[in-house]
């Protein structure tokens, strides 16, 4: 993998992140807590993956 790929994949993932904040606001609202707490380990698992991809990006610097 190279930086242009790390970088391309760190930016989708984040969109990704953020629509999936959106999603859980509004599964809030209309009281889906068991599809919340699906979503939020979801969240926690692409912020590893995050961490992973940033770690491999930093050591192209």
């Amino acid at each position: 993998m190279d930086k242009k790929q790390i970088e391309r994949e760190i930016a989708e993932l984040k969109m990704e992140y953020v629509n999936l904040q959106g999603d859980i606001e509004k599964l809030e609202s209309v009281g889906q807590n068991r599809q919340v707490t699906k979503a939020e380990e979801r969240l926690g698992l692409m912020e590893e993956k995050l961490s992973e991809l940033n770690e491999k990006l930093f050591q192209f610097d």
